[in-house]
């Protein structure tokens, strides 16, 4: 069962008008906890519906988990009739992109940090491919993989704007103009944006770093609750100047 959790801080920062956004945390190749998180913000959309909807997936859908394969195959294809899905580039799907572009020295670092359970999905055991030579590596791979998968992780955005809110992976650089960010910090950083108070400008939302509870400061809402080691996968729900959580496991909300 899915509940809602309203918080708000003083400042009321507020989504478009007549419009609602629902930001997903990192999946991390968890079908079921996904399935299960989608399933509750279809039935919220249904009992309150807008007639703009944005779903907006905040990156690292694939790695760690044991169904990258299966996720992407489903957020690929994913279609609701009263939403819209966005999908915001995360730093493992930088990583597996760069492997699939030929890559083969961020190979061993991808495959601890979970690459190894992605090529899994794909029906390849990872220790099968020590001692082949590179091509025949990378050509495993690319076959494994199918295009239209490559190809839907490849036009991944960068960020997306929603009102008074500015939804990425990871953050971004404080300081710096929206224009202006690098590519490595809206997919890679953590501090000095995480430390730091300063007013962006809007309201920040992000995955990539995992916390036990969402993770809501002034400037900025963090909602990696750690899906794939923890069960719980988070979705911030904005409209207006409301906020809620619904979450996959009741256990682990808490209001801010």
């Amino acid at each position: 069962m899915s509940r809602r959790l309203f918080f708000s801080r003083p400042a009321k920062p507020a989504g478009p008008r007549g419009r609602r956004a629902y930001a997903i945390g990192d999946v991390h190749g968890c079908l079921d906890i996904l399935d299960s998180l989608l399933a509750q913000v279809e039935a919220d959309i249904e009992a309150h519906p807008k007639a703009k909807t944005s779903i907006i997936f905040l990156g690292d859908v694939i790695d760690r988990g044991p169904a990258s394969a299966q996720v992407v195959e489903r957020l690929r294809t994913y279609a609701h009739p009263r939403a819209t899905a966005h999908f915001v580039m995360g730093n493992h799907e930088e990583v597996m992109l760069r492997v699939l572009d030929g890559d083969l020295e961020t190979l061993s670092s991808w495959l601890r940090f979970g690459g190894a359970e992605t090529l899994r999905s794909y029906g390849i055991e990872p220790r099968d491919l020590k001692n082949k030579p590179d091509d025949e590596i990378v050509a495993s791979i690319r076959a494994a993989v199918p295009p239209e998968h490559r190809e839907f992780l490849a036009n991944f955005a960068d960020s997306f704007t929603f009102g008074d809110y500015l939804f990425v992976h990871a953050g971004i650089r404080p300081g710096v103009e929206l224009s202006e960010q690098a590519q490595s910090d809206l997919r890679w950083i953590r501090d000095p944006f995480l430390s730091d108070p300063t007013d962006h400008g809007f309201v920040v939302v992000h995955g990539h770093t995992i916390t036990n509870a969402v993770d809501v400061a002034t400037n900025r809402i963090g909602i990696d609750t750690g899906a794939y080691c923890t069960g719980v996968l988070t979705a911030l729900a904005i409209e207006g100047p409301k906020r809620w959580l619904i979450q996959t496991s009741e256990s682990e909300a808490q209001p801010v």
